[in-house]
Protein backbone atom coordinates (compact mmCIF):
# COMPACT_ATOMS: atom_id res chain seq x y z
CA UNK A 1 0.00 0.00 0.00
CA UNK A 2 1.36 3.41 -0.95
CA UNK A 3 1.78 6.26 1.54
CA UNK A 4 -1.19 8.08 0.02
CA UNK A 5 -3.39 4.99 0.30
CA UNK A 6 -2.35 4.48 3.92
CA UNK A 7 -3.14 8.12 4.70
CA UNK A 8 -6.60 7.80 3.12
CA UNK A 9 -7.28 4.58 5.05
CA UNK A 10 -6.21 6.26 8.29
CA UNK A 11 -8.47 9.21 7.55
CA UNK A 12 -11.43 6.89 6.94
CA UNK A 13 -10.79 5.23 10.32
CA UNK A 14 -10.79 8.62 12.02
CA UNK A 15 -7.14 8.50 13.07
CA UNK A 16 -5.13 11.54 13.96
CA UNK A 17 -2.56 12.42 11.32
CA UNK A 18 0.87 13.68 12.35
CA UNK A 19 2.16 16.85 10.74
CA UNK A 20 4.86 19.50 11.04
CA UNK A 21 4.21 20.23 14.73
CA UNK A 22 4.77 16.60 15.73
CA UNK A 23 7.87 16.31 13.54
CA UNK A 24 9.42 19.47 15.01
CA UNK A 25 8.78 18.30 18.58
CA UNK A 26 10.26 14.86 17.97
CA UNK A 27 13.33 16.23 16.17
CA UNK A 28 13.82 18.75 19.00
CA UNK A 29 13.72 15.89 21.48
CA UNK A 30 16.32 13.98 19.48
CA UNK A 31 18.62 17.01 19.81
CA UNK A 32 18.68 16.75 23.62
CA UNK A 33 21.46 14.11 23.76
CA UNK A 34 23.51 16.30 21.39
CA UNK A 35 22.99 19.26 23.72
CA UNK A 36 24.00 17.03 26.62
CA UNK A 37 27.53 16.54 25.27
CA UNK A 38 28.41 19.51 23.12
CA UNK A 39 27.18 22.36 25.29
CA UNK A 40 29.72 21.70 28.06
CA UNK A 41 32.67 20.58 25.93
CA UNK A 42 34.17 24.10 25.71
CA UNK A 43 34.21 24.53 29.52
CA UNK A 44 35.94 21.24 30.36
CA UNK A 45 39.32 22.99 30.96
CA UNK A 46 37.64 25.45 33.36
CA UNK A 47 35.97 22.60 35.21
CA UNK A 48 39.31 20.82 35.43
CA UNK A 49 40.91 23.89 37.02
CA UNK A 50 38.00 24.31 39.46
CA UNK A 51 38.29 20.71 40.69
CA UNK A 52 42.06 20.46 40.43
CA UNK A 53 42.28 19.76 44.16
CA UNK A 54 39.87 16.82 43.97
CA UNK A 55 41.60 13.41 43.95
CA UNK A 56 41.22 11.77 40.55
CA UNK A 57 39.92 14.93 38.87
CA UNK A 58 42.09 14.27 35.81
CA UNK A 59 39.95 11.15 35.22
CA UNK A 60 36.60 12.31 36.58
CA UNK A 61 36.36 15.57 34.62
CA UNK A 62 36.59 13.87 31.19
CA UNK A 63 34.07 11.29 32.43
CA UNK A 64 31.60 14.13 33.02
CA UNK A 65 31.64 14.63 29.26
CA UNK A 66 31.69 11.02 28.09
CA UNK A 67 29.59 9.03 30.58
CA UNK A 68 26.18 10.11 29.17
CA UNK A 69 27.05 8.50 25.82
CA UNK A 70 28.05 5.28 27.58
CA UNK A 71 24.81 5.31 29.55
CA UNK A 72 22.78 5.73 26.36
CA UNK A 73 24.55 2.66 25.01
CA UNK A 74 23.85 0.67 28.18
CA UNK A 75 20.26 1.74 28.84
CA UNK A 76 18.68 2.34 25.41
CA UNK A 77 17.62 -1.34 25.06
CA UNK A 78 15.76 -1.06 28.38
CA UNK A 79 14.12 2.17 27.24
CA UNK A 80 13.04 0.39 24.07
CA UNK A 81 11.62 -2.50 26.09
CA UNK A 82 9.44 -0.19 28.20
CA UNK A 83 8.40 1.81 25.12
CA UNK A 84 7.04 -1.41 23.57
CA UNK A 85 5.77 -2.89 26.83
CA UNK A 86 4.09 0.10 28.45
CA UNK A 87 3.81 3.58 26.88
CA UNK A 88 5.98 5.55 24.44
CA UNK A 89 4.70 9.06 25.16
CA UNK A 90 4.68 8.69 28.95
CA UNK A 91 8.26 7.41 28.92
CA UNK A 92 9.29 10.35 26.72
CA UNK A 93 7.80 12.89 29.14
CA UNK A 94 9.47 11.19 32.11
CA UNK A 95 12.77 11.28 30.23
CA UNK A 96 12.40 15.00 29.46
CA UNK A 97 11.70 15.83 33.12
CA UNK A 98 14.59 13.67 34.36
CA UNK A 99 16.87 15.27 31.77
CA UNK A 100 16.16 18.74 33.15
CA UNK A 101 16.67 17.71 36.78
CA UNK A 102 19.89 15.80 36.14
CA UNK A 103 21.23 18.25 33.57
CA UNK A 104 20.93 21.30 35.82
CA UNK A 105 22.28 19.49 38.92
CA UNK A 106 25.89 20.76 38.39
CA UNK A 107 24.58 24.30 38.92
CA UNK A 108 24.35 23.59 42.66
CA UNK A 109 26.47 20.47 43.21
CA UNK A 110 29.95 21.07 44.64
CA UNK A 111 31.12 17.45 44.58
CA UNK A 112 32.75 16.20 41.38
CA UNK A 113 31.65 12.64 42.18
CA UNK A 114 28.05 13.84 42.60
CA UNK A 115 28.25 15.65 39.27
CA UNK A 116 29.41 12.44 37.60
CA UNK A 117 26.43 10.69 39.23
CA UNK A 118 24.06 13.30 37.82
CA UNK A 119 25.55 12.73 34.37
CA UNK A 120 24.84 9.00 34.70
CA UNK A 121 21.16 9.83 35.27
CA UNK A 122 21.31 12.30 32.38
CA UNK A 123 22.53 9.60 30.02
CA UNK A 124 19.71 7.24 31.03
CA UNK A 125 17.16 10.01 30.45
CA UNK A 126 18.71 10.74 27.04
CA UNK A 127 18.26 7.07 26.14
CA UNK A 128 14.56 7.35 26.98
CA UNK A 129 14.15 10.55 24.98
CA UNK A 130 15.96 9.45 21.85
CA UNK A 131 14.47 5.95 21.79
CA UNK A 132 10.91 7.25 22.21
CA UNK A 133 11.31 10.06 19.66
CA UNK A 134 12.66 7.70 17.00
CA UNK A 135 9.96 5.16 17.81
CA UNK A 136 7.15 7.73 17.54
CA UNK A 137 8.51 8.89 14.17
CA UNK A 138 8.16 5.29 13.05
CA UNK A 139 4.65 5.11 14.52
CA UNK A 140 3.33 8.36 13.04
CA UNK A 141 4.67 8.00 9.49
CA UNK A 142 5.18 5.14 7.05
CA UNK A 143 7.02 4.17 3.89
CA UNK A 144 9.31 6.66 2.20
CA UNK A 145 8.11 9.48 4.43
CA UNK A 146 9.21 7.53 7.51
CA UNK A 147 12.59 6.84 5.92
CA UNK A 148 13.07 10.55 5.12
CA UNK A 149 12.19 11.65 8.63
CA UNK A 150 14.37 9.02 10.28
CA UNK A 151 17.24 10.23 8.09
CA UNK A 152 16.40 13.85 8.85
CA UNK A 153 17.04 13.30 12.55
CA UNK A 154 20.76 12.75 11.95
CA UNK A 155 20.98 15.96 9.89
CA UNK A 156 19.21 18.02 12.55
CA UNK A 157 21.32 16.50 15.31
CA UNK A 158 24.53 17.27 13.40
CA UNK A 159 23.57 20.89 12.79
CA UNK A 160 22.44 21.25 16.40
CA UNK A 161 25.79 19.92 17.61
CA UNK A 162 27.66 22.61 15.68
CA UNK A 163 25.38 25.30 17.10
CA UNK A 164 25.57 23.99 20.67
CA UNK A 165 29.38 23.89 20.66
CA UNK A 166 29.53 27.55 19.63
CA UNK A 167 26.82 28.49 22.13
CA UNK A 168 28.56 26.63 24.95
CA UNK A 169 31.78 28.50 24.24
CA UNK A 170 30.03 31.88 24.31
CA UNK A 171 28.14 31.16 27.52
CA UNK A 172 31.21 29.58 29.11
CA UNK A 173 32.93 32.96 29.41
CA UNK A 174 30.65 33.51 32.41
CA UNK A 175 32.05 30.46 34.19
CA UNK A 176 32.06 26.70 33.82
CA UNK A 177 28.63 26.31 35.42
CA UNK A 178 26.87 28.75 33.08
CA UNK A 179 26.27 26.35 30.12
CA UNK A 180 24.40 23.98 32.44
CA UNK A 181 21.52 26.47 32.50
CA UNK A 182 20.69 25.35 28.96
CA UNK A 183 19.56 22.02 30.36
CA UNK A 184 16.27 23.69 31.27
CA UNK A 185 15.42 23.62 27.53
CA UNK A 186 13.20 20.50 27.84
CA UNK A 187 10.87 22.47 30.12
CA UNK A 188 9.86 24.45 27.05
CA UNK A 189 9.03 21.22 25.20
CA UNK A 190 7.23 19.15 27.85
CA UNK A 191 3.87 20.95 27.66
CA UNK A 192 3.71 21.02 23.83
CA UNK A 193 4.70 17.35 23.76
CA UNK A 194 2.00 16.50 26.30
CA UNK A 195 -0.63 18.31 24.24
CA UNK A 196 0.40 17.58 20.64
CA UNK A 197 1.85 14.06 20.78
CA UNK A 198 -0.24 10.96 21.35
CA UNK A 199 0.27 7.32 22.14
CA UNK A 200 -0.53 5.17 19.10
CA UNK A 201 -3.35 2.71 19.74
CA UNK A 202 -2.34 -0.87 20.34
CA UNK A 203 -4.18 -3.99 19.26
CA UNK A 204 -5.43 -6.35 21.96
CA UNK A 205 -2.30 -8.45 21.45
CA UNK A 206 -0.11 -5.35 21.90
CA UNK A 207 -1.92 -3.89 24.91
CA UNK A 208 0.28 -2.33 27.56
CA UNK A 209 1.61 -5.07 29.82
CA UNK A 210 0.97 -7.87 27.30
CA UNK A 211 3.70 -10.34 26.48
CA UNK A 212 5.97 -8.92 23.78
CA UNK A 213 6.57 -10.77 20.54
CA UNK A 214 10.21 -11.78 19.93
CA UNK A 215 12.44 -9.20 18.33
CA UNK A 216 13.24 -9.89 14.69
CA UNK A 217 16.57 -11.56 14.00
CA UNK A 218 16.87 -9.29 10.97
CA UNK A 219 17.99 -6.58 13.39
CA UNK A 220 21.21 -8.38 14.34
CA UNK A 221 23.28 -7.65 11.25
CA UNK A 222 22.39 -3.91 11.01
CA UNK A 223 23.18 -3.46 14.71
CA UNK A 224 26.53 -5.23 14.47
CA UNK A 225 27.43 -3.10 11.45
CA UNK A 226 26.26 0.00 13.36
CA UNK A 227 28.58 -0.92 16.24
CA UNK A 228 31.51 -0.68 13.85
CA UNK A 229 29.92 2.36 12.21
CA UNK A 230 29.98 4.15 15.57
CA UNK A 231 33.72 3.51 15.83
CA UNK A 232 34.30 4.89 12.34
CA UNK A 233 31.96 7.85 12.80
CA UNK A 234 33.73 9.07 15.92
CA UNK A 235 37.30 8.32 14.80
CA UNK A 236 38.17 11.62 13.13
CA UNK A 237 35.90 13.68 15.37
CA UNK A 238 38.27 12.77 18.20
CA UNK A 239 41.56 12.16 16.38
CA UNK A 240 41.67 14.82 13.65
CA UNK A 241 43.13 17.53 15.95
CA UNK A 242 45.98 15.17 16.86
CA UNK A 243 46.63 14.40 13.19
CA UNK A 244 46.72 18.12 12.34
CA UNK A 245 49.03 18.84 15.27
CA UNK A 246 51.30 16.04 14.09
CA UNK A 247 51.71 17.60 10.65
CA UNK A 248 52.49 21.03 12.07
CA UNK A 249 49.15 22.83 12.58
CA UNK A 250 49.10 24.01 16.18
CA UNK A 251 46.60 26.88 16.05
CA UNK A 252 43.48 25.85 17.97
CA UNK A 253 41.41 28.25 15.89
CA UNK A 254 42.61 26.67 12.64
CA UNK A 255 42.07 23.15 13.98
CA UNK A 256 38.59 24.13 15.10
CA UNK A 257 37.87 25.60 11.68
CA UNK A 258 38.88 22.41 9.88
CA UNK A 259 36.80 20.35 12.31
CA UNK A 260 33.85 22.61 11.54
CA UNK A 261 34.38 22.04 7.79
CA UNK A 262 34.31 18.29 8.40
CA UNK A 263 31.12 18.71 10.46
CA UNK A 264 29.55 20.66 7.59
CA UNK A 265 30.47 17.86 5.15
CA UNK A 266 28.87 15.43 7.58
CA UNK A 267 25.66 17.48 7.59
CA UNK A 268 25.63 17.59 3.79
CA UNK A 269 25.93 13.81 3.70
CA UNK A 270 23.02 13.48 6.12
CA UNK A 271 20.95 15.86 4.01
CA UNK A 272 21.68 13.90 0.83
CA UNK A 273 20.27 10.73 2.36
CA UNK A 274 16.68 11.87 1.81
CA UNK A 275 17.30 11.80 -1.93
CA UNK A 276 18.91 8.35 -1.81
CA UNK A 277 16.75 6.62 0.80
CA UNK A 278 15.01 4.51 -1.84
CA UNK A 279 18.24 2.68 -2.69
CA UNK A 280 18.83 -0.70 -1.01
CA UNK A 281 21.29 -1.16 1.85
CA UNK A 282 23.40 -3.50 -0.28
CA UNK A 283 24.16 -0.50 -2.50
CA UNK A 284 24.44 2.35 -0.01
CA UNK A 285 26.30 0.75 2.92
CA UNK A 286 29.28 -0.60 0.89
CA UNK A 287 29.60 2.70 -0.98
CA UNK A 288 29.52 4.67 2.28
CA UNK A 289 32.12 2.48 3.96
CA UNK A 290 34.16 2.71 0.77
CA UNK A 291 34.01 6.51 0.85
CA UNK A 292 34.99 6.45 4.51
CA UNK A 293 37.97 4.24 3.67
CA UNK A 294 39.09 6.63 0.92
CA UNK A 295 38.89 9.58 3.33
CA UNK A 296 40.77 7.80 6.10
CA UNK A 297 43.37 6.62 3.61
CA UNK A 298 44.00 10.20 2.50
CA UNK A 299 44.36 11.33 6.10
CA UNK A 300 46.82 8.48 6.68
CA UNK A 301 48.96 9.59 3.74
CA UNK A 302 48.61 13.31 4.46
CA UNK A 303 51.80 15.28 4.90
CA UNK A 304 50.14 18.67 4.63
CA UNK A 305 47.09 20.41 6.05
CA UNK A 306 45.18 20.71 2.72
CA UNK A 307 45.53 16.98 2.06
CA UNK A 308 44.41 16.08 5.60
CA UNK A 309 41.47 18.47 5.25
CA UNK A 310 40.45 16.80 1.99
CA UNK A 311 40.49 13.39 3.65
CA UNK A 312 38.53 14.71 6.62
CA UNK A 313 35.86 16.19 4.34
CA UNK A 314 35.46 12.92 2.40
CA UNK A 315 35.25 10.97 5.65
CA UNK A 316 32.74 13.39 7.18
CA UNK A 317 30.53 13.31 4.10
CA UNK A 318 30.60 9.51 3.95
CA UNK A 319 29.82 8.96 7.63
CA UNK A 320 27.08 11.61 7.42
CA UNK A 321 25.40 9.51 4.75
CA UNK A 322 26.18 6.27 6.59
CA UNK A 323 24.37 6.94 9.88
CA UNK A 324 20.86 7.52 8.52
CA UNK A 325 21.35 4.58 6.16
CA UNK A 326 22.16 2.29 9.08
CA UNK A 327 19.22 3.60 11.11
CA UNK A 328 16.67 3.11 8.32
CA UNK A 329 18.13 -0.27 7.40
CA UNK A 330 17.75 -1.43 11.01
CA UNK A 331 14.37 -0.11 12.10
CA UNK A 332 12.27 1.03 9.14
CA UNK A 333 10.86 -2.43 8.50
CA UNK A 334 10.05 -3.27 12.13
CA UNK A 335 6.37 -3.63 13.05
CA UNK A 336 4.79 -1.53 15.80
CA UNK A 337 5.22 -4.15 18.52
CA UNK A 338 9.02 -4.30 17.99
CA UNK A 339 9.80 -0.72 17.07
CA UNK A 340 10.80 0.58 20.51
CA UNK A 341 13.19 -2.28 21.21
CA UNK A 342 14.60 -2.07 17.70
CA UNK A 343 15.42 1.62 18.10
CA UNK A 344 16.84 0.97 21.55
CA UNK A 345 19.22 -1.73 20.36
CA UNK A 346 20.30 0.37 17.36
CA UNK A 347 21.06 3.36 19.59
CA UNK A 348 22.94 1.10 21.97
CA UNK A 349 25.12 -0.23 19.16
CA UNK A 350 25.86 3.27 17.87
CA UNK A 351 26.76 4.85 21.21
CA UNK A 352 28.79 1.88 22.46
CA UNK A 353 30.76 2.05 19.21
CA UNK A 354 31.31 5.78 19.63
CA UNK A 355 32.38 5.37 23.26
CA UNK A 356 34.99 2.74 22.41
CA UNK A 357 36.21 4.49 19.26
CA UNK A 358 39.23 6.07 20.94
CA UNK A 359 40.19 2.77 22.58
CA UNK A 360 39.96 0.96 19.25
CA UNK A 361 42.13 3.60 17.57
CA UNK A 362 44.64 3.38 20.43
CA UNK A 363 44.78 -0.40 20.07
CA UNK A 364 45.25 -0.21 16.32
CA UNK A 365 47.91 2.45 16.83
CA UNK A 366 49.81 0.20 19.21
CA UNK A 367 49.85 -2.52 16.55
CA UNK A 368 50.46 -0.30 13.52
CA UNK A 369 52.92 2.13 15.09
CA UNK A 370 51.08 5.44 15.38
CA UNK A 371 47.85 7.33 14.89
CA UNK A 372 47.91 7.73 11.13
CA UNK A 373 48.78 4.05 10.49
CA UNK A 374 45.89 3.20 12.84
CA UNK A 375 43.56 5.21 10.61
CA UNK A 376 44.88 3.26 7.61
CA UNK A 377 44.02 0.00 9.36
CA UNK A 378 40.55 1.37 10.12
CA UNK A 379 40.18 2.18 6.41
CA UNK A 380 41.01 -1.43 5.53
CA UNK A 381 38.47 -2.68 8.07
CA UNK A 382 35.86 -0.33 6.58
CA UNK A 383 36.38 -1.85 3.14
CA UNK A 384 36.09 -5.33 4.66
CA UNK A 385 32.86 -4.52 6.49
CA UNK A 386 31.39 -2.92 3.37
CA UNK A 387 32.24 -6.05 1.39
CA UNK A 388 30.65 -8.31 4.00
CA UNK A 389 27.47 -6.22 3.92
CA UNK A 390 27.39 -6.41 0.12
CA UNK A 391 27.66 -10.20 0.16
CA UNK A 392 25.13 -10.57 2.97
CA UNK A 393 22.55 -8.27 1.40
CA UNK A 394 22.84 -10.04 -1.93
CA UNK A 395 21.58 -13.10 -0.12
CA UNK A 396 18.57 -11.42 1.47
CA UNK A 397 18.03 -8.83 -1.33
CA UNK A 398 15.80 -6.60 0.81
CA UNK A 399 15.14 -2.96 -0.14
CA UNK A 400 16.23 -0.34 2.34
CA UNK A 401 13.15 1.80 2.54
CA UNK A 402 10.22 -0.57 2.05
CA UNK A 403 8.43 -0.92 5.38
CA UNK A 404 7.08 -4.18 6.62
CA UNK A 405 3.36 -4.39 6.97
CA UNK A 406 2.36 -3.02 10.33
CA UNK A 407 -0.79 -3.51 12.29
CA UNK A 408 -3.22 -0.71 11.47
CA UNK A 409 -3.60 1.94 14.13
CA UNK A 410 -6.94 2.90 15.53
CA UNK A 411 -7.97 6.01 17.35
CA UNK A 412 -4.99 7.01 19.49
CA UNK A 413 -5.19 6.20 23.13
CA UNK A 414 -5.35 9.08 25.52
CA UNK A 415 -2.10 10.12 27.12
Amino acid sequence: MSDAQQDRAASERGERKAGLAQLVLLLAGICMPVLGVTIIAPVMPQMGQHFSGTPGSDILVPIVLTVPALMIGLTAPFAGFFADKVHRKRLLLIGMAAYTLAGTAPLYLDSLVAIVGSRVILGASEAMIQTCCLTLIGDYWSGKQRARYLGLNTLVAGLAGTLFIALGGLIGVSGWRAPFWLYVTPVLLIVPMAKLLWEPARSSAQAAGARLEPLSRDLIVPCVVTLFGGVVFYALIVELPFVLNGIGLTSSAAVGGISAIMALANAIGCGLFTALSGLPARVLVPLEFGGTAVGLGIVFAAGSVPVATTGAVITGFSTGLLLPTLLVWAVNRLPFAQRGRGNGWWLSALFVGEFFSSLVIAGLGAVAGGLQPALAMLAVLSVAVGGIVLLWQRRVAEPLATPAATAPSKNPASA
